[in-house]
């Protein structure tokens, strides 16, 4: 026994050396939800080992054991990260005697002193479920434990001895042919991506009581055998083996993932609104500062610091009184159709600059014939602000207010009294179109004017 747990243990040197040499680093793991074709699902393994004519559970019909070399290999399909199909391959040799007493103390009964049995082969299908794949905790599956059970069919010679040395081989010397169930334990250590350290111990139940080619009672004879081994992922190197994916770990991963980037697009918007409503403050307060208080804007008045009770135009400057006449029958307003067409070819042209109350200079010539309009009929106009529902209800009615101011006061730059316009601000809360298509919008964007 001691030359075969030497060469196991030389078999295994040379199998984690061989491992190491190939190692290399993982690669990153596949996005949440990824198909099977991101992963590697395939994989062949080699394997040697010890077996034995007993399990955990127990003895067969002879009472000392020998311990033997086995060897094998595997293929294994991963259809999910915690479960494979898995084709097992073993041959080797069992062997036992009744060197000693049962353990109740009474000797053996058989006719046979010994005996050897070449397993010629045992091919099973087994499900092989990775238990590290279930514990969520285990982030990175470098160490994987798992379970096997599955079914198989062996075939197999015994060779039978007398304490004469007379040999009796059952069935004539041909193979045994019977079914047997494998249940296993095991673990696999990833030595790379691409390389795994196989480490197991594996129950086979066989379906008959002549593994050892005597039939001793109704009991059926059972045999194990561990092993270590390589397995080997086949595939592309960049991808990552199914058996190792951690969907829970992919999950967490990827919820930390998003909430950064939107936390940060968040905090870009937060800081980028902070600015653009700073600049709208600063762009409203030079159009409602009125320092000498004659109710002309500091931007569009041009005789600035005025007395305070005189009387002044449009523009901020003194109105001179030439005349003392008073009319006595006022002549009453009429709006006709052609006043009218000015007044909406001002509403046609009428532009802002985008997101603020600014005026742009495209907006001035027609805006210039409803001032002379104003001053020529002695009309008073109505400046009413609309936006679209994008933003704030109270942003949208502060811009809404400025718009229509800013008009205003650009009238009153050209020479009209400001006690004949009121403006006023709706914000969102009278739209003319729909706001869920950008024309929509547009249309809703508006200063409309009313004359009387």
């Amino acid at each position: 026994m001691k030359t075969h747990f030497l060469k196991l243990s030389a078999l295994a040197l040379s199998i984690i050396v061989t491992a190491g040499a190939n190692a290399q680093e993982k690669p990153e793991s596949p996005k949440l939800f990824a198909p099977s074709s991101a992963f590697n699902t395939w994989s062949f393994g080699i394997h040697a080992g010890i077996l034995a004519p007993t399990v955990i559970s127990g003895m067969n019909d002879f009472t000392n054991w020998k311990a033997d070399i086995g060897y094998g290999a595997t293929l294994k399909n991963q259809i999910l990260p915690a479960l494979g199909i898995q084709a097992d391959f073993l041959a080797g040799k069992l062997q036992a005697d009744n060197s000693r007493n049962w353990g109740n103390g009474l000797p053996p009964a058989s006719a046979f002193d010994s005996y050897e049995t070449k397993v010629s082969y045992s091919a099973s299908l087994s499900a092989n479920l990775t238990l590290a794949n279930i514990y969520w905790m285990n982030r990175v599956n470098v160490i994987r434990p798992y379970m096997t059970a599955g079914y198989g069919i062996m075939g197999y010679k015994p060779t039978m001895k007398t304490s004469a040395g007379v040999e009796t081989k059952f069935n004539a010397g041909e193979n045994v042919k019977e079914a047997y169930l494998p249940v296993g334990l095991g673990i696999k250590f990833g030595l790379s991506n691409s390389i795994n350290l196989d480490m197991g111990y594996t129950m086979n139940f066989v379906d008959g009581d002549n593994l050892d080619g005597y039939r001793a009672g109704l009991q059926n004879d059972k045999f194990s055998y561990s092993h270590i081994g390589l397995e080997f992922i086949l595939g592309s190197k960049s991808k990552t083996p199914l058996s190792s994916y951690n969907p829970v770990a992919a999950l967490q991963d990827d919820y930390i993932t998003r909430n950064a980037a939107l936390q940060a697009s968040l905090d870009a918007d937060r800081a980028k609104h902070a600015a653009h409503m700073e600049e709208m403050n600063k762009e409203r307060m030079r159009f409602l500062n009125d320092s000498d208080k004659d109710g002309v804007s500091d931007y569009f008045d041009k005789c600035p610091n005025t007395p305070v009770g005189i009387q002044v135009d449009g523009a901020g400057c003194e109105i001179k009184v030439t005349s003392t006449t008073t009319v006595v029958n006022p002549v009453r307003v009429v709006v006709t159709e052609e006043d009218r067409r000015i007044v909406a070819e001002a509403i046609r042209n009428l532009e802002f600059d985008f997101a603020k109350s600014t005026l742009r200079s495209t907006s001035y010539p027609t805006l210039n014939r409803v001032a002379d309009l104003l001053k020529s009929k002695d009309f008073s106009l109505k400046l009413a602000g609309h936006t679209d529902n994008v933003g704030s209800d109270a942003a949208n009615l502060k811009l809404s207010k400025d718009r229509a101011e800013s008009v205003k006061s650009y009238l009153v730059s050209q020479g009209v009294n400001p006690s004949r316009i009121e403006a006023t601000g709706y914000g969102e809360s009278q739209p003319i179109a729909t706001n869920k298509t950008a024309a929509g919008r547009q249309d809703n964007r508006r200063v409309e004017f009313t004359l009387y």
